[in-house]
């Protein structure tokens, strides 16, 4: 039983379906029966991470699986503590060993870590790597409009994805726009928030109710319909398959600016201001 998932072109031209699977705390047997299921299921967007130690687990889950490597989109991500030049082509390197993989179809700088300031060093690897070969797409995760204007300014490549915290909780308004204006795709990590907190909120819950939806379909067509790309994680094979079914309905204006309107000043999940955050 396999879905299509729409996709969306980045500015590179890489096509990238518009939900994935979040992989973090998916690993060892578990993790890879979880990820073939979802990948049974329709997901062909992966999303992994250096520091996620599970890198080997989505090799093999790809491995495993019956769909073409080609059909997939797997990401991974540079952590901080390799942003010098050298080391962050070496740690892209070890990235491919440990999935056992040949390329990454998209890899991200995880966070800028500002006060390090080796962030533009990290960025060049990763446009050279994907000169190389070993990456097709190269974007940012949590970098702020200020980051990425340095790194454009100073490289001259622009980043075709920066994966942020977005949720209804944080919805990211202006951020979400300045990527618009210089063709960057948004991309929702916590997509849900705390799931607990969400999945309990009246407001959603009546939205979801008068589509005969659930409360997560609610939120990942919401998403969606703001042009963002969401990877939520789960390793139940009922949830995988609720979180992509979600292109059957849609939210008019009003229930779009409902949930908007849930956003917060202190919305971030675990107060991780990339301004400010570090993260090695």
């Amino acid at each position: 039983m396999s879905r299509s998932i729409p996709e969306i072109t980045l500015n590179d031209g890489v096509k990238i379906p518009v939900i994935g699977l979040g992989t973090y705390s998916l690993k060892g047997t578990a993790g890879v029966n979880a990820i073939v299921g979802a990948i049974d299921m329709g997901y062909r967007l992966l999303d992994s991470a250096y520091n996620y130690e599970n890198e080997g687990t989505v090799g093999e889950a790809i491995r495993r699986s019956t769909v073409p490597r080609e059909q997939f989109i797997i990401t991974s991500k540079l952590p901080g503590r390799y942003h010098s030049y050298d080391k962050a082509v070496t740690a892209i390197q070890e990235s491919l060993y440990r999935a056992n993989l040949d390329y990454y179809d998209l890899y991200l700088i995880h966070w800028p870590n500002p006060k390090q300031d080796h962030y533009v060093e990290a960025w060049q690897a990763l446009i050279d790597a994907k000169k190389w070969g070993l990456v097709r797409s190269i974007g940012l995760s949590n970098f702020l409009p200020e980051h990425i204007e340095r790194l454009i300014k100073e490289t001259g490549i622009k980043p075709s994805v920066n994966q942020i915290e977005l949720h209804p909780f944080f919805n990211q308004a202006d951020q979400r726009k300045w990527h618009e204006e210089n063709s960057i795709v948004t991309e929702s990590w916590s997509p849900l928030a705390r799931a607990n907190d969400i999945l309990k909120h009246e407001t959603v819950q009546k939205i979801a109710h008068h589509h005969n939806k659930s409360v997560s379909q609610v939120i990942l067509r919401w998403h969606y319909q703001l042009g963002a790309i969401s990877i939520p994680r789960s390793s139940s094979p009922a949830r995988q398959l609720e979180n992509i079914s979600i292109f059957d309905f849609s939210l008019d204006d009003k229930e779009m600016s409902i949930i908007a309107e849930l956003t917060r000043p202190d919305g971030r999940i675990a107060n991780q201001d990339p301004a400010v955050y570090e993260e090695f």
